[in-house]
């Protein structure tokens, strides 16, 4: 089967959808599928060996400045195509409103109205390309806000479409109210030329139908996966710290909607309740421009209760470093104040023994549930978050049976090659339909 998936870049960070589209992608080739992951807007950016091509559509140069000026986009061909090389792209996406929403509403509807958008040129050079290239047997597009492409995909290339639901009600949320009511209608026009959406989880299929007004039978659910290479092996002896210091992990992007200043409140409470340097918060994600000031005000926060010296913030970490911060921890918390769709950190914590401490909303309650690898406390309740991990630390007998049972659970159920079957089982069900 040849399989066109087209996901979007994230600049310079590392991104859970990124690395989940790059895992699926190589879990399919492994299968023996023909998969062409084709990136648009910035290279693709993953923590693994990416097998994203290396030749970028809808590059964010060109896109934006057909937006702000329409006649660009009759400029000729080689110009364009000067901006849409990879270093480039990766240097210019670190602008801090590369992905804001709330200065991208124009623009989120331009790209969604396709070829009646200022960027028709990206539209076109697209399928034509695809056309002529590569002609799949099905596409594959990574999240809705890729839809203005739907119609003449569709048109040109006559084969079944699917598209992703990951996060992106995140993104729509933050729209300005003059662009948010027409981008929704949109999505809603749009719908009708997707034989099938695909959630994560039964969370996100339920949300997703609700949020944009799709029929649940035009949902189907894949479940999400990421890649066991060098993570701890189900057979391997598995032991937890019974006394000493409590090591608390975060793993996601630094910014407000993960949480961080939450998980700050409640060391400051495990600090008080343990003792003078009993506890440690060890932190590690992206920090894009816009949220330095956000992680300077955790920061001093932290000095004013006398804690800076118990916090350690490892920046983006590679997959090595990653792998051996998550096996380092008694326990993991990222107590994201939205509702998350993904929780690719929380995989990863269970794939090395790590139990995890969440907030009882999302898809967490359902991956909990379904693994047994760690415990759900009240979200937005700093109170319940710090009782739900002293309950934890002062049983390590608990904490080792969570260790195990999240383990076990993420090798038989979680793996990308999981995640790929399901997949490809919704592709041929697709397709003879």
């Amino acid at each position: 089967m040849k399989i066109a998936y087209i996901a979007a870049g994230a600049g310079g960070m590392v991104c859970g959808s990124c690395i989940h589209d790059n895992a699926l992608a190589t879990a399919l080739q492994a299968r023996g599928e023909d998969v062409l992951l084709l990136p648009i807007y910035t290279p693709l950016r993953s923590d693994e060996p990416s097998i994203a091509s290396k030749r970028v559509f809808y590059g964010a140069i060109n896109i934006f400045l057909e937006q702000k000026m329409p006649w660009f986009r009759y400029l000729p061909g080689f110009l364009h195509r000067l901006l849409d090389q990879p270093p480039l792209l990766r240097r210019i996406a670190t602008s801090s409103s590369a992905t804001d929403a709330h200065d991208l509403g124009a623009l989120t509807l331009s790209m969604l109205q396709g070829e009646d958008g200022r960027q028709v040129r990206e539209v076109r050079e697209l399928v034509k390309w695809l056309s002529e290239s590569f002609q799949p047997d099905i596409i594959h597009l990574a999240y809705s806000m890729l839809l203005g492409l739907a119609p003449a995909l569709k048109r040109e290339l006559g084969v079944p479409l699917l598209c992703s639901l990951q996060g992106e009600d995140i993104f729509l949320d933050q729209l300005n109210e003059e662009y948010k009511g027409r981008v929704f209608e949109t999505l809603g026009s749009l719908s009708e030329h997707v034989d099938r959406f695909v959630a994560t989880s039964d969370f996100y299929a339920r949300y997703m139908a609700g949020y944009l007004g799709l029929a649940p039978e035009h949902i189907s659910k894949a479940r999400i996966g990421i890649s066991l290479d060098g993570h701890r092996p189900p057979t391997e002896p598995l032991t937890v710290r019974k006394e000493g210091r409590l090591e608390i992990g975060y793993l996601a992007r630094i910014c407000p909607e993960k949480g961080l200043h939450v998980l700050c409140e409640v060391f400051r409470k495990l600090s008080e309740a343990l003792g003078p340097g009993r506890v440690r918060l060890r932190v590690a994600g992206y920090l894009g421009p816009r949220d330095r000031a956000y992680l300077d005000d955790c920061l001093r926060q932290l000095r004013g209760w006398g804690l800076e010296g118990d916090f350690e913030y490892l920046g983006q970490v590679d997959r090595a470093t990653k792998i051996r911060f998550l096996q380092s921890l008694d326990l993991l918390s990222v107590p994201t104040v939205y509702r998350e769709s993904k929780g690719l950190f929380v995989l990863e914590a269970m794939a090395n023994g790590v139990p995890v401490v969440q907030p009882d909303h999302g898809i967490f309650p359902e991956l909990i549930e379904r693994t047994r690898g760690g415990i759900v406390v009240e979200a937005g309740s700093a109170d319940a978050l710090a009782e739900g991990i002293l309950r934890l630390w002062r049983d390590p007998e608990e904490r080792q049976r969570l260790g195990l049972q999240g383990r076990e659970a993420i090798h038989q159920e979680y793996s990308a090659d999981v995640m790929a079957q399901e997949t490809l089982d919704l592709y041929r069900e697709v397709l003879d339909s």
